[in-house]
């Protein structure tokens, strides 16, 4: 599951769906918005991210220019990751624990500059912290400490983790992008500014800079798989057209229903994809 920020209610619609219809995976990976998103696949709480993601958008706890000044998060750390799985709309976590299916999240290393990744078992504290590491995106996040490792969002060093994937045996793989087929990945035009937050880690500025050719190379791979049937790929039909941090709930809403009504006119081709399949992951 690729990130993107709010672009992820695309995803939140088309997990929903396939909880829906019952389809299960062996294991599933995400980055960024995939991961704090996508968990709620191993809970199997279908409607839930974008449920809380409308009701509390307008929060100054959850994300804010407020927030970003007083915690160097413009989303809030505290709210995000305990207040609003722990208390306001709660992450199932013994159902995330009874879940045979393996659920990992890629962070990128600030000191490498290469990802690390994490299985996540029981969705208790540890596992919150690496989805918070994998969504924290440079300049409006702190890097998020764990276990010695200094770590940022996933999506710099690996967008999609269909290789990580591939290397852990898992042979039938369902991708959800963000992009519409033929999108193009720019060079940031905060490169500057970069270079100034990530003064002292040179190897994540490296690979900040070479962020888009890493994403476009990508693009090009999963195509070659799907083109020869090794991948069955979900995509918006064109361009989102969301911001990155969209507030407005109809805007959310309306994103959410593209992903949905997306992977509802593939359902059947889905099915028939991973029929009788094993070590199949999203």
């Amino acid at each position: 599951m690729e990130g993107g920020a709010m672009r992820g209610m695309f995803t939140c619609g088309v997990i929903d769906v396939l909880l829906e219809h019952n389809i299960c995976f062996d294991g599933a990976a995400g980055i960024s918005a995939g991961a704090v998103f996508g968990c709620n696949y191993k809970s199997k709480q279908a409607g839930r991210a974008v449920r809380y993601n409308k009701k509390y958008s307008y929060d100054k706890r959850y994300c804010s220019l407020r927030s970003l000044l007083t915690t160097g998060d413009l989303y809030g750390a505290d709210f995000c990751y305990r207040v609003l799985p722990d208390v306001l709309d709660p992450f199932d976590r013994a159902t995330f624990r009874s879940n045979q299916m393996e659920f990992y999240v890629g962070a990128t290393n600030v000191v490498t500059g290469e990802t690390e990744y994490h299985k996540c078992t029981d969705g208790e504290a540890s596992d919150i912290r690496w989805m918070q590491a994998s969504a924290s995106m440079p300049l409006v996040s702190k890097p998020v400490e764990i276990d010695g490792l200094l770590l940022l969002d996933g999506g710099i060093a690996d967008p999609v983790p269909y290789k990580f994937m591939e290397s852990m045996g898992y042979n039938r793989n369902l991708i959800i992008l963000t992009q519409p087929v033929g999108y193009i990945k720019k060079k940031s035009r905060i490169q500057p500014l970069l270079r100034l937050f990530l003064c002292h880690y040179p190897n994540i500025r490296k690979a900040m800079a070479v962020r888009h050719l890493r994403y476009n190379q990508q693009m090009r791979e999963i195509a070659q798989r799907e083109k020869s049937g090794k991948v069955f790929v979900i995509r918006p039909p064109k361009s989102l057209n969301i911001s990155r941090t969209e507030k407005n709930p109809n805007e959310l809403e309306r994103v959410y229903q593209i992903g949905r009504a997306e992977t509802l006119r593939q359902i059947a081709e889905i099915q028939f994809f991973l029929k009788n399949e094993t070590n199949i992951s999203l």
